[in-house]
């Protein structure tokens, strides 16, 4: 009889795993924003939560939990209780944490269960309209004249950004000097307050600014145009062998059940599915939408991780 014992224990829990899926959710979801509004990561995270609302008839909030580059709120949902209740839409910044923070307070691969990868963009390189850079060899021909002058605004120390404008000035052999703030919104309003020369952020968070004539995008990261910016060449069109592309998911605790976890993947893509979803990701956050599962948006961090971990071991960058 023995044997048959841990057989009935683990259709037992399978049991109860499905249960709990038929009956998700049963209360309020919590989706943690861990990025402040103003960005790419609040709009995307009040979508699906506004979608997901109508669809499953029970409420989603987003929760802004904001500080060290993302860190804090995400170290909130893996320390959360693994029940289908909370969630954390993370950005690429979500790679690079492990490898700049010795202290870092959670795993950023086994303290999770990959739920999405909803899509990517690249990231813009712009300028304030009062500023003079017409095209990106203006800003060569700047920072060559005057190494360490030329400034470059980023969305966090130690942000995607952060780690390609390193890149960037080995393949072009200049000196940009990169400089932190605290998230898209910010950075956005200093360049348009001409208090940083330049900018670098995904097109998500400057789009709007661009179409506006607020800002003037000079160069864009991915391997090819975005559509949101046809005109704007990429760094690669440019002779500057450079790519890399901002992008965006979503996460629970490590251990939340998986049936769960299914549950919520085929819902997020029934939303996007939907017209004025598709309208937002692709023309207002300027994403190529891929809404890969969990087992590919496991594998897609992973790999993150190893490539911008050796660009910040190679590099010796540290964040003071």
């Amino acid at each position: 009889m023995s044997l048959f014992r841990p057989l009935a224990f683990f259709l037992l829990l399978g049991s109860s795993f499905v249960t709990a899926a038929q009956e998700w959710p049963s209360k309020p979801v919590k989706f943690v924003s861990p990025y402040p509004p103003g960005g790419s990561v609040d709009p995307l995270a009040r979508l699906f939560a506004a979608k997901l609302t109508d669809s499953l008839k029970q409420q989603f909030i987003v929760e802004n939990r904001t500080g060290a580059s993302g860190i804090i709120g995400t170290d909130y949902v893996a320390k959360s209780a693994p029940d289908g209740y909370t969630f954390v839409f993370i950005f690429d910044t979500h790679s690079v944490h492990q490898a700049l923070n010795p202290k870092l307070p959670f795993d950023p691969v086994k303290d999770f269960a990959p739920v999405m990868l909803v899509g990517y963009a690249p990231m813009a390189i712009t300028t304030g309209a009062m500023k003079p850079y017409k095209t990106f060899g203006d800003v060569i021909a700047a920072a060559k004249a005057k190494p360490d002058h030329v400034t470059l605004g980023n969305v966090g120390n130690g942000s995607l950004a952060h780690l390609t404008t390193v890149v960037l000035n080995q393949a072009a052999g200049v000196k940009l000097v990169p400089v932190p703030y605290k998230g898209g919104g910010p950075l956005s309003l200093y360049l348009m307050g001409g208090q940083v020369e330049l900018g670098m952020a995904s097109t998500a968070a400057q789009a709007q600014h661009v179409r506006g004539g607020k800002m003037r995008a000079l160069a864009l990261t991915g391997d090819r145009r975005s559509h949101t910016m046809p005109e704007v060449p990429t760094l690669k069109e440019l002779g500057i062998d450079v790519s890399a592309n901002a992008w965006w998911g979503i996460l629970a605790p490590a251990a939340t059940p998986k049936p769960i976890v299914d549950k919520l993947v085929v819902e997020l893509r029934r939303a996007i599915a939907q017209p004025d979803v598709q309208k937002m990701l692709t023309e207002t956050l300027g994403m190529d939408v891929i809404a890969l599962g969990p087992d590919a948006t496991q594998k897609w961090i992973e790999d993150a991780i190893a490539r911008w971990g050796k660009v910040v071991k190679d590099n010796g960058i540290t964040i003071q």
